[in-house]
């Protein structure tokens, strides 16, 4: 039986959380919750660096959430999540990528205002914007006619870019300038695995009082 320990408010969580349902596994869900169960005993052994996502199958631990999919890709290629042809495989490689390393970044620099809470700097924010629309701008390159990146499938390259790109219009971010890209995410949510994994209002309430309750105790010491 394969275990994911995550958390329902996470990009990273979801993007395993997703691949686990696009590929019709069994697979049993642990909430940890953030506010220290990150630090027990009981899951430090399972990673050592106490971050979400972590999957267990058969009593093997795999953290980091790029590691996780491949290795999901690897053991469970059923179906295909990653392009065959080289070109094809870049392409979804580089949406990956630039995900991780520039849009989630970015993205996160909206987390006070997302969560509704005060904090936030008009400067980061305006650089953040610029950040996200290079990011952007560059996808809608990448996308051709086909209606996934490089592949007439869904590849992890939507389940990676996707989870994140899929809280943009929430924080004022528009992609209607973006229009294969703005096809692609409606495309995207009406996928039941999208659906059955967005965050409800209960755990961004509950994340939002672990934000509130850290920078309490920051303010304090």
């Amino acid at each position: 039986m394969l275990t994911l320990y995550h958390s329902p408010i996470s990009p990273n969580s979801r993007r395993v959380w997703i691949t686990l349902l696009e590929k019709g596994l069994e697979f049993e869900l642990v909430d940890i919750k953030l506010d220290g169960e990150q630090f027990t005993p009981e899951f430090l052994a399972i990673n050592p660096f106490h971050h979400i996502p972590a999957l267990v199958d058969d009593g093997f631990n795999v953290v980091e959430s790029l590691a996780i999919l491949d290795y999901l890709e690897a053991k469970y290629p059923t179906p295909a999540m990653l392009p065959k042809d080289a070109k094809d495989l870049a392409i979804a490689r580089m949406v990956q990528l630039v995900t991780v390393n520039e849009l989630l970044p970015a993205a996160t620099t909206f987390l006070p205002q997302i969560l509704g809470l005060p904090g936030a700097d008009p400067e980061k924010i305006e650089k953040a914007q610029r950040r996200i629309a290079r990011v952007l701008k560059f996808f809608e390159n990448l996308l051709d006619d086909r209606p996934y990146f490089a592949s007439h499938n869904l590849t992890l390259a939507e389940v990676v870019a996707g989870t994140v790109v899929d809280v943009l219009p929430s924080v004022g971010i528009s992609l209607s300038e973006y229009p294969k890209l703005n096809a692609w995410h409606d495309r995207l949510i009406l996928r039941p695995s999208w659906q059955a994994t967005e965050s409800t209002p209960e755990a961004m309430e509950a994340f939002k009082s672990v934000i509130v309750a850290r920078n309490t105790r920051q303010t304090q010491t």
